[in-house]
């Protein structure tokens, strides 16, 4: 049998109510950590009970971008994650719009992970 391969998405969306500093873009930063380790954390909880849950293999947190919205008075942070599941080589692709609904479900709307409130228009997911 062909072993299955590690195959990667991406997520992204936004943080409303974590101000965007200067210490999320350093990498050396002990707010960049601690923000990744929780970030990694909430995805990882998250996408484990989704559909591709026996498959997941877990996120990391690549990025966070200062994220100012149309209509938004504030400050707000972007994040990128890129995530990675164990593809069976006869297993049908990523379904990207199921997961997108299942990640919508699980955030309250997208709006609600863990303590961080998002923004309901900023989920991407991409196969």
């Amino acid at each position: 049998t062909t072993p299955a391969t590690l195959e990667r998405f991406t997520i992204n969306f936004t943080i409303t109510n974590l101000p965007y500093t200067s210490d999320l873009e350093n990498l050396q930063s002990a707010k960049f950590n601690a923000t990744r380790r929780v970030m990694n954390t909430l995805l990882d909880r998250l996408l484990k009970e989704s559909s591709i849950g026996p498959a997941f293999q877990g996120c990391e947190t690549t990025d966070f971008r200062y994220g100012l919205w149309p209509g938004s008075d504030r400050d707000q942070t972007r994040v990128d994650a890129v995530c990675t599941y164990s593809k069976e080589p006869w297993a049908a692709p990523l379904d990207r719009v199921g997961l997108y609904h299942q990640v919508s479900n699980k955030t309250r709307g997208i709006t609600q992970l863990g303590p961080y409130s998002l923004d309901k228009d900023s989920l991407y997911v991409n196969g």
